[in-house]
Parts: structure tokens; sequence; C-alpha cells
């Protein structure tokens, strides 16, 4: 169970990350604090549906393959799971994605690795 506790701390590491950006970018915008918390409070509301979601569709191994590369590549960590929403949202993810379908669902998605070839005359 230590593994959801340390997700969930590092998820609220992240976002508060975010609001301390948030705040010095947004600090002059002239957005009223109300408005501010109400747009705040709609994020963490999509955000905490977002995360049902996923814990309802993937087991805990997935879950920790995709934690794993968030690490490494955020972004390409939020593409795979909005890749993973949208097949659960259209019906097409029959039961819970194990690790093994996540390795094999990062691999069809990540971009294609660029090669060098450096040939020494």
């Amino acid at each position: 169970m230590s593994g959801n506790s340390d997700e969930d701390d590092l998820e609220q590491l992240r976002e508060e990350r975010l609001q301390q950006l948030q705040d010095q970018q947004g600090g002059g915008s002239g957005q009223s604090d109300a408005a501010r918390e109400a747009q705040q409070a709609q994020r963490d509301q999509a955000e905490a549906q977002k995360k049902a979601m996923l814990r309802q569709y993937l087991t805990d191994g997935a879950r920790k393959r995709l934690n794993s590369v968030r690490m490494s590549k955020p972004d390409f960590a939020d593409q795979v799971e909005q890749q993973i929403l949208a097949l659960a949202q259209s019906g097409r993810l029959g039961d819970q994605i194990d690790e093994d379908q996540m390795r094999e669902l990062l691999q069809e998605l990540k971009p294609d690795s660029q090669e060098y070839n450096i040939r020494r005359r």
C-alpha cells in the first residue's frame, strides 16, 4: 500500500509546484483570487476523475510502469494516459491493462527514435 501513498505524495508535490509556478507567472494578470481558486478547484476535480479512471483500468504493475515513464518523459506519460482514457471511454478497453499490455502500449506509442550512423573514413 505504500506505493499509492508515494504516488499521492508525488502528485501532491507536483500540484504544489504547478501552483507556485502559476502564482509567479499570473501574479499580475488581474485575475481575482476567487476566479483563480475556482479554476484550481475545477482542475483538481478533473485530475481526481482522471486518476479514478486510471485506477479502474490499470493494474498496480501498469500504474507503476506508467509512473516510471512519467519520471523521465512526463509529456509522453500524459499522452499515454489520454490514449488509455480515450480507449476506456469508447468502450474498446475490455479488462484492466496489466504490466505486459502497458509495455506493449508504450512501445506502440513511443516516438520513433532517431538513429545516428557514424561512419569513419
